[in-house]
């Protein structure tokens, strides 16, 4: 019967489906982000496929470790960048993902931190409970409002999609988005407008949500210069990946009011933020929870686990990457 390592516990549902079919796993003991050493000493205890997660760097080296045995790595992340995809497709292995099953979740995470920056409630929420709110005043913590303004959507996949829809229908706000080509049908349901030059779109935009995928081209899309290229009343939300924004960069912008605020969930070098990053009023930061609820990471462990299954059963996956 064939062999599974899987690097971190994940919700019961998706391990459940695995053993019932009877499936010898090992989930690693350990609740914290393995070394790359630890991963190469299991998996060269022999493994026919491994469950890994978005924090597990997959080189070749690791994939080496896991052969000839292993032909498989079942990616729980809907994002593959931690994974060396040339290296894979060298040695045969299938790669896949769990796409489309956090959608909404991290569509509606994007949309609360865009109103909490826009409400100031974090901010509000210390400044209340240091007892610092001693009465109402006309001047307090304004903030600004989200209806009528304009959002500009960066990459619209099936996320940055929803989030325009929230944002048009939820809002009616004025949507512009930024994509390699436009998109008639999308335009044509929201109102919506292609800017085909991102800093066409950064210098209309209210706030700006990025939701592309991370690669060479995309690595520090927002820097230092496109920051600039914003309103200085605008907000930046980053619920894609980290290394996507330029974050010293994004540091210095928002303590010389270059732009207004940001919203992260995603950082350049997590866990760690960038130096002076928490110390700023004007930013809301969550710990990489955008598709932190029971239902989704549920589905995301059972779209895994079926991953799984289908390609030991010697069929094809749902949800392969193209390699």
């Amino acid at each position: 019967m064939a062999r599974i390592f899987v690097t971190r516990r994940i919700p019961e549902r998706g391990l459940a489906m695995l053993q019932e079919k009877g499936y010898e796993l090992t989930v690693s003991r350990h609740d914290r982000v393995l070394q790359k050493e630890e991963i190469i000493a299991e998996l060269k205890n022999g493994y026919d496929a491994m469950l890994c997660l978005l924090t597990d760097k997959i080189d070749a080296e690791v994939m080496d470790a896991g052969l000839p045995q292993m032909k498989m790595i079942a990616n729980y992340a809907v994002g593959f960048d931690n994974i060396d995809l040339k290296a894979a497709a060298e040695r045969n292995l299938v790669i896949t993902n769990t796409p489309g099953v956090l959608t909404e979740t991290v569509a509606e995470h994007t949309f609360a931190l865009l109103l909490s920056l826009a409400h100031r409630i974090p901010e509000s929420d210390r400044f209340t409970r240091v007892g610092k709110y001693v009465g109402w005043g006309p001047m307090l913590l304004l903030g600004t409002d989200v209806s009528g303004k304009a959002l500009g959507v960066v990459g619209l996949g099936r996320i940055g999609s929803r989030v325009a829809h929230h944002g048009a229908n939820g809002f009616g706000m004025k949507v512009l988005y930024h994509d390699p080509k436009p998109n008639l049908d999308f335009e044509k349901e929201y109102g919506a407008v292609y800017k085909e030059k991102l800093e066409d779109l950064l210098a209309e935009a209210d706030f700006v949500s990025i939701h592309v995928p991370l690669m060479d081209s995309t690595r520090h899309l927002i820097n230092a210069e496109r920051l600039k290229q914003m309103k200085p009343t605008a907000y930046l939300i980053n619920t894609s990946r980290g290394p996507i924004v330029d974050e010293a960069a994004l540091v210095e912008a928002l303590k010389a009011g270059t732009i207004r605020g940001a919203a992260l969930d995603v950082y350049e070098n997590e866990p760690k933020l960038a130096t002076g990053l928490a110390e700023l009023e004007n930013v809301v930061l969550t710990p990489h929870t955008a598709s932190a609820t029971e239902e989704t990471r549920s589905k995301m462990a059972e779209l895994a686990a079926t991953n799984l299954i289908e390609f030991l059963e010697g069929r094809t996956p749902p949800n392969t990457v193209k390699q």
